[in-house]
């Protein structure tokens, strides 16, 4: 019975030892890690870098809440996980931190609240509003998108032709990263398109969504990378639920005999027919991130060397985000995302 016991006991004390042991390894790993940390040295570029981004940042003005979008008769309702940027932001996030054309037709964007425009994993979904009537979907089941596809295709190699006579990327559709689909009850569309432009190791990403209303179709467009497919398509639910028209505005509210009827259907707006009239490359240009991607790579190197933690905490958070369904006089704004966009304190 004491030879019983006495095995016990040494088992016991073995576990404890081997607990301290273990405490100790991390203890040390940890203390290591931070002093390598401390140890990181950024280059005169890359403080540059970070010093645009911290002014870049200061400068955005994310909106949570109801947000209304006048020129569409529609409003957004947005959940905690997406913030709203208006149009002057969006052309901002879109030109100067993204390197995209200029576009001032959008009505702004949506961004998840977790992620910066800096951040390599973010993506965005820009809006944008075509009032060309009310767009019947009777031919919403009849379509064949295998042959859609196949004429998009010789159809973008003429496009691509200009976007480079014009001074950009060359772009080839690779093909449907999600085929269309419409809900008639909702009078929702959406569908993806794997794109690949010019020498950019990634393929890009185009997923839409059009809302069709009384006198026209809200346009959302995912801007993000092809392995963000299985990401994507976990928001859009939450993306498709966010935009409706107001009341009066609806699909349902047309009025035969009495409101504008649009000269295309379901079809052509999968096959991007109704931006023809604003010219061959207006159809054809698709919003990138490229900016983060050829020049702040090196940057984003460190942060996966050495920790992202170390990095964000040279960032600074936006100004802070206007829930539009609170007063705008200053006195009750909701500072839930403002914190969600901090960089971690120690």
């Amino acid at each position: 019975m004491r030879i019983i016991l006495l095995i016990v006991l040494l088992l016991s004390l073995s576990l404890v030892i081997a607990e301290e042991s273990a405490a100790i390894e991390a203890t040390d790993l940890a203390e290591e890690a931070a002093a390598v940390a401390v140890e990181v040295e950024y280059t005169e570029e890359e403080l540059e870098a970070i010093a645009e981004m911290q002014e870049f940042m200061a400068s955005l003005n994310p909106q949570t809440g109801v947000v209304p979008l006048a020129a569409a008769n529609a409003t957004l309702q947005l959940p905690e996980s997406l913030v709203y940027f208006d149009p002057k932001d969006t052309e901002r996030i879109l030109v100067e931190a993204w390197g995209n054309p200029p576009n001032s037709a959008t009505l702004g964007m949506l961004f998840p609240v977790e992620f910066t425009p800096f951040d390599p994993g973010s993506w965005a979904v820009t809006i944008e509003y075509q009032e060309d009537g009310y767009v019947s979907d009777k031919d919403a089941d009849k379509i064949n998108y295998d042959d859609m596809l196949k004429s998009m295709k010789k159809e973008s190699v003429q496009i691509s032709k200009q976007l480079v006579a014009e001074g950009y990327q060359s772009q080839e559709l690779i093909g449907w990263a999600a085929p269309p689909f419409y809900d008639a009850a909702e009078h929702k569309l959406h569908w993806a398109q794997e794109l690949k432009f010019g020498g950019v190791e990634q393929n890009t990403l185009n997923y839409n969504i059009r809302v069709l209303g009384r006198k026209g179709v809200l346009i959302l467009n995912f801007i993000a990378a092809i392995d963000q497919l299985e990401q994507i398509e976990a928001a859009m639910p939450t993306v498709l639920a966010s935009a409706e028209f107001d009341q009066g505005s609806t699909y349902a509210d047309y009025q035969p005999g009495v409101d504008k009827v649009a000269a295309y259907g379901i079809g052509a707006l999968v096959a991007g027919k109704i931006l023809a009239k604003t010219g061959l490359l207006a159809a054809g240009l698709i919003f990138l991130k490229k900016f983060w991607f050829i020049l702040l790579l090196p940057l984003y190197a460190l942060r996966k060397k050495f920790g992202k933690k170390k990095v964000e905490e040279d960032l600074v958070a936006p100004a802070d985000p206007v829930n539009q369904s609170e007063s705008t006089d200053g006195s009750e704004l909701d500072h839930s995302v403002r914190k969600k966009y901090e960089p971690p304190k120690e």
